[in-house]
């Protein structure tokens, strides 16, 4: 071998350590940098669980644990949470006139803590301004004036809203966005969509000018759900859907509201095959008893 191979041998070593050095250097970089990563990953880990935590809680606050007995009516309700989306909630509850009952059924979406706290506001405003008795267009337009300064861009939500007055049976309504309303006639068995034609309360929100007008009959029957129902997927990905809920309800049970919620939600379960909800799912059915009541005259 010449003497200028072994120079040149010796030259390529020394590329070569130099190559090894430069490499060892980039490793121990990268692993500093692995290790920042992996603690800020283990941080955002933790943020996350106390926000999880906390989610838990406050949808926790907004599930109603016991509704007022209303005679002449009866209602059954389920709530299934969602551990992707979250934001449900809703309420039937008594007025200062206590001839009238409201119920109000929402579902806020955005960020996962911004759409629940969103549905604490919505639930706080809301009762304060439906039990002083407003119509349900009156009410909705107060909730968003109070509430519009605090909604970014990503945030919305889906209100139904009924004023029941029992002493003539009517019901006054207000829909926004997709929370969906279904009535059934007692006599004629057709099943109607309640709609007032309105987006979701979010930052471009135009308040309603009036509200819908429902004369309710004995048995006649009230099914409303969020669209964590409507949204519900199964494997193959394909939605739930308006038709399917319309067909649960008019293939279901002819008596009883808690056998009819079962029998919605069973198939709504059936349709998902154990798919995780996608959103939370509410569902609240009213059924109409008797109009035949002696109501005090209200003060």
């Amino acid at each position: 071998m010449s003497k200028l191979t072994q120079d040149e041998l010796l030259a390529r070593v020394k590329e070569l350590e130099q190559e090894v050095q430069e490499r060892q250097a980039d490793l121990k970089r990268f692993r500093e940098e692995l290790g920042k990563a992996n603690s800020k990953l283990e941080a955002m880990i933790e943020r996350f669980s106390q926000e999880v935590k906390l989610a838990h809680v406050i949808q926790k606050a907004l599930v109603p644990t016991e509704f007022p007995h209303i005679p002449g009516f009866e209602f059954s309700t389920k709530f299934v949470p969602s551990h992707i989306s979250g934001g449900d909630y809703f309420d039937i509850f008594e007025h200062q006139d206590r001839a009238r009952f409201g119920v109000i059924v929402s579902s806020a979406s955005g960020h996962s803590m911004s759409a629940l706290l969103l549905g604490v506001l919505l639930k706080m405003t809301g009762q304060i301004e439906a039990k002083r008795g407003s119509d349900p267009h009156l009410v909705m337009h107060d909730m968003w004036e109070q509430l519009h300064e605090h909604l970014t861009d990503k945030d919305t939500a889906d209100i139904f809203y009924a004023l029941v007055d029992r002493r003539n049976y009517e019901m006054r309504y207000v829909r926004a966005g997709s929370v969906i309303a279904l009535h059934q006639n007692s006599s004629t068995g057709e099943v109607q969509a309640l709609d007032s034609s309105l987006g979701p309360l979010a930052t471009k929100f135009k308040a309603p000018q009036e509200s819908g007008v429902l004369a309710l009959n004995p048995r006649d029957r009230v099914v409303i759900c969020t669209r964590g129902v409507i949204e519900a997927t199964n494997a193959r990905g394909e939605s739930y859907g308006m038709e399917r809920v319309t067909r649960s309800f008019l293939t279901g049970p002819k008596r009883g509201v808690h056998e009819l919620r079962n029998h919605i939600l069973y198939e709504v379960q059936k349709f998902a095959q154990g798919t995780e909800p996608i959103r939370d799912q509410t569902l609240v059915v009213l059924e109409v008893k008797d109009k035949v009541i002696k109501l005090a005259k209200s003060t």
